[in-house]
């Protein structure tokens, strides 16, 4: 019997998928379901995928990979999607399904099953690193060959087969957890003129029942990685555990936005990105103080194209790993200590230091200093200005002024 493995979450869309594969293909169905840190118990989800019809399930315990290796890449790129979107999802696909290439070589199997619809952005994801990694494996996704149409269906098709699932049709959203974020859609969230409903949130709590007093926390980095919370060395999981956390308590990282999805349509989310929040606001202030004025605007503009070949799920390409090279360059420097003030939502960079900072205070002074003459200011002020100079005596001359 032919083999697939499927990426498994225990979710609506993956646990009927396991008994529809064997109905249409008569594929011997392997399991495979990534830990980024859910925060749920991963070890029930093997009695389940067994009696769903699994021959196995293997549980991979990624998330140091997930935070070393996408993540903080990421973070040093300054990626942001669209403004707003910190990727929390985006960048779990590729390192889901390169587990999934993997286990697939191991086990023999000759395709590759996802739960991803055909109008989102994974099913890309997914199916690009597939490519990318081996290129012979089939792929197969069900929600665009099966007669499902809805969420509605699917949970009819469940309750046919006995099939115990974690939505019901009072609460319909959609969601992905991992260490990173917390993401919302479906439901009441497709009208973009509704207000999230407080009791959405998992990750924290909104603004509005945030502390009445501030809390101040300092951030420690190494060439753009951060290492340290209030002095204390913490590992990768156990940091961004941390400044989840002390995030959410403050009702910080909430994003709601209206996106445009790779495949062309508008789509709308809530994401709760607390911890993620807080390292993007504190590597940028550090970045703000170690980088020479051209080589950070630049890096702005590599951000934008960063941040969208991570959305649209090319993370294996050349150009990936090209930025990253400039990437590691432009952080060398970018070490030091940031003092952040979470309050009611906000997050705010209110002190920075760093033995490799630009900032020199003997230039910077309003006060009295003996380093700048501002006399030298008027031939800078002609020599940049004289192109403008130019253009304003030629169209005098020419009468179109």
């Amino acid at each position: 019997m032919a083999k697939v493995v499927l990426a498994y979450s225990g979710g609506l869309d993956t646990s009927i998928i396991i008994p529809w594969l064997k109905e249409n293909y008569g594929y011997e169905v392997i399991a495979m379901a990534a830990d980024l840190g859910q925060g749920e118990e991963l070890e029930p989800l093997n009695e389940k995928a067994i009696k769903t019809g699994a021959s196995k399930l293997y549980i991979e315990d990624l998330q140091e990979e997930f935070i070393t290796d996408f993540i903080y890449p990421t973070l040093q790129a300054g990626a942001v999607y669209e403004g707003k979107y910190l990727l929390g999802t985006s960048f779990a696909r590729p390192l889901i399904a390169k587990k999934l290439v993997e286990i697939a070589e191991k086990e023999g199997a000759v395709a590759i099953a996802h739960g991803a619809t055909g109008k989102g952005n994974d099913q890309v994801r997914f199916e690009l690193t597939v490519k990318a990694l081996n290129p012979d494996l089939k792929i197969i996704a069900p929600w665009r060959e099966w007669n499902i149409k809805s969420r509605e269906d699917a949970l009819d098709y469940a309750q046919e087969r006995g099939i115990p699932v974690p939505v019901t049709k009072d609460r319909p959203y959609s969601m992905d957890r991992n260490l990173w974020h917390l993401s919302h859609e479906g439901g009441d969230l497709e009208d973009p003129w509704n207000e999230p409903k407080d009791d959405l949130y998992l990750l924290g709590v909104s603004p509005e029942k945030a502390p009445d007093k501030a809390t101040y926390i300092q951030l420690d980095f190494e060439q753009g990685i951060p290492v340290a919370v209030d002095g204390q060395k913490l590992s990768p999981v156990k940091l961004v555990e941390k400044l989840n956390e002390l995030g959410g308590q403050n009702g910080v990282g909430i994003v709601d936005m209206v996106e445009n999805r790779l495949v062309g349509m508008k789509s709308r989310g809530v994401y709760e990105t607390p911890g993620g929040t807080i390292l993007y606001t504190a590597h940028q202030a550090l970045e703000l103080l170690t980088l020479d004025r051209i080589t950070l605007h630049y890096k702005e503009q590599i951000a934008l194209r960063y941040a969208e070949l991570v959305y649209d799920g090319v993370w294996y390409s050349p150009l990936r790993e090209a930025l990253d090279a400039f990437v590691k360059v432009t952080q060398q420097n970018v070490t030091g200590t940031v003092r952040i003030k979470l309050y009611k939502g906000n997050c705010i960079s209110v002190g920075i230091k760093s033995p490799y900072s630009l900032y020199n205070e003997e230039f910077a002074t309003f006060g009295e200093d003996a380093v700048y003459n501002q006399k030298d200011a008027e031939g800078f002020i002609n020599l940049f200005g004289l192109p403008l100079k130019v253009r304003a005596l030629m169209e005098k001359k020419s009468g179109l002024r």
